[in-house]
């Protein structure tokens, strides 16, 4: 997928399922995303609340697997 199939499709399912991971993890966030998911499954939006960030995924069964990683610091 090109740039812009990537972004158009992403926009037919986001919010979808919803992961707010604490700021200071983003990084490890995203590595982990890159090595599990194709890049049109997941979405990372920057500062949606203090000290969070939020990362989208298409499937729940992704998103899930994802909170289980740092339950301490998702979702608070």
């Amino acid at each position: 997928m090109t740039p812009i199939e990537i972004h158009e499709y992403k926009l037919r399912w986001r919010p979808g399922y919803t992961v707010r991971l604490h700021s200071d993890l983003d990084w490890r966030g995203k590595d982990w995303c890159r090595k599990h998911l194709e890049r049109h499954q997941w979405s990372f939006e920057k500062w949606t609340n203090v000290y969070e960030h939020t990362f989208c995924f298409e499937n729940e069964e992704h998103g899930k697997q994802f909170e289980k990683l740092w339950p301490e610091f998702t979702n608070q």
